[in-house]
């Protein structure tokens, strides 16, 4: 197994190259056989058709890389195959584009058609014959948790469902002490370091390092703070910089300007979206057709967000405030239609035009909430040093129901490492996340117990030092 870990990088660069290959002599058989003849201004020959597929290899590169079409023995079968899907979609729809402007008229679409559908079909058993060989090859890491927090087995849960990666062997408890515990993992591919305090977990990090076992480990706050730091070496004493000054003006002016534009663009073209929503909400129940309610953006400033209203008038009528459960009887009928496909997010674009929120960042928090959670964890007021966004870091890479501990990770991540092009990657991202049917997983009602219990839960070690 050592052994072999060590050809995983040729492994999935053999597997990446075949279906890069594949692809692109589809697209170069189904543009000499069918279009290239049929062009009326100018066909393509020898250089010209080498660079004509040679860009069109880059864009399957570039989309394939942005949703993970070629994570290979990391994404599950069924996320490879839908994100191979965006990814030919998008670069056969901008390829069939780019050739009927050169052509001047509309290419008859037929061929892009079959060529798309067969490229899908290969795709499909492209995943499944590699993932079938990269499981062959590199089985299940046999791994041990050491754990300081109690409440491992949610975290045990999420590893589980990772069956095709990881095969948990035993729960080590870090109150065992030190030399039992390297005794216990001996032998294992990997340990993964789960909530321990910060003198310990070093000590098993230089251990493991020593004896050139894998680690993983759940970050604190600070790490994620150190990760983003710059290395200064003014003398012979290393340094690391973290300046925590947020963006640079230029970063500033450059996100407002893509948010003014890029936010009047998408109203313009969902304006008869939104506007066969707001009927269909109003013909619904007689009621309001926009939903407004108070949230936080940076610096804690308060602004009323826009939704389109999913639920019924007065939802929150004791006044106690609670998140959807899954089966809410309080979703009216075309309330869960928008929520299942996000429609109902559509007015925060409105938000976005203001100034009130970004494109990408944090989603914007209740006051009250956001104000329970800093109660026992202060670093929760840390997602409020940029603008609330409508989508960001944690709503892409988390679920409903990750904790608001997890979110907050997410989205420190996001603050401290951003640049416009991760900016740019999320919005691409988040077309996928659109499409991808949510999963309303909570079903409390939330209040200030339930927050503190959650709260205490994700804290109770994390962030000992």
């Amino acid at each position: 197994m050592k052994i072999l870990k060590k050809y995983k990088g040729t492994v999935n660069l053999l597997m990446t190259a075949t279906i890069i290959f594949i692809q692109s002599l589809i697209f170069y058989l189904t543009w000499d056989l069918v279009y290239n003849d049929a062009m009326r201004y100018s066909p393509f020959y020898n250089k010209g058709l080498i660079l004509l597929v040679a860009i069109y290899a880059v864009m399957y590169i570039a989309f394939s890389n942005l949703y993970g079409g070629f994570k290979v023995g990391y994404y599950r079968v069924s996320d490879i195959i839908y994100s191979q899907l965006i990814s030919i979609l998008f670069v056969n729809a901008i390829t069939y584009a780019e050739v009927s402007l050169m052509d001047r008229r509309l290419l008859n679409p037929v061929a892009f058609i079959i060529m798309t559908l067969f490229q899908i079909a290969l795709s499909i058993l492209w995943t499944y014959f590699s993932n079938r060989i990269y499981y062959k090859l590199f089985p299940p890491m046999n791994i041990v948790i050491v754990y300081g927090n109690e409440n491992v087995d949610t975290f045990v849960e999420k590893m589980d469902k990772r069956w095709d990666k990881y095969k948990i062997c035993k729960l080590v408890d870090v109150s065992i002490g030190f030399e039992a515990i390297m005794k216990e993992v001996q032998g294992y591919d990997a340990i993964v370091i789960y909530d321990v305090e910060s003198y310990t977990r070093n000590k098993l990090l230089k251990e493991c390092y020593r004896r050139s076992m894998s680690v993983y480990m759940t970050p604190k706050i600070s790490d994620i703070i150190i990760g983003s730091s710059d290395a200064v070496h003014l003398f012979d004493t290393p340094l690391f910089l973290s300046k925590n000054t947020g963006m640079s003006y230029e970063q500033i002016f450059l996100k407002r300007a893509i948010d003014i534009v890029v936010s009047f663009m998408a109203i313009a073209i969902t304006s008869p979206i939104m506007l066969v929503v707001a009927v269909s909400i109003k013909m619904n129940d007689k009621g309001p057709v926009i939903f407004k309610q108070n949230r936080l953006t940076i610096d804690n400033k308060i602004f009323e967000i826009y939704k389109f209203r999913s639920m019924v008038v007065n939802a929150e009528w004791d006044g106690v405030p609670r998140l959807a459960a899954k089966k809410d009887d309080r979703i009216t009928s075309i309330g869960k239609i928008i929520r299942k496909i996000r429609f109902d997010e559509l007015p925060q674009l409105f938000n976005v035009l203001k100034g009130d929120m970004s494109l990408v960042g944090p989603r914007p928090e209740r006051p009250e909430i956001a104000k329970a959670y800093i109660d026992v964890v202060p670093e929760f007021e840390f997602r409020t040093k940029v603008k609330a966004g409508l989508t960001g870091y944690a709503q892409i890479m988390g679920k409903y129901n990750t904790t608001a501990y997890d979110k907050l990770k997410l989205d420190m991540m996001y603050i401290e490492k951003f640049s416009l092009l991760l900016d740019l990657k999320i919005m691409f991202m988040t077309i996928k996340y659109i499409f991808t049917p949510s999963n309303e997983e909570s079903t409390e009602g939330f209040d200030k117990s339930n927050i503190l219990k959650e709260a205490e839960y994700e804290c109770s070690v994390t962030e000992k030092e």
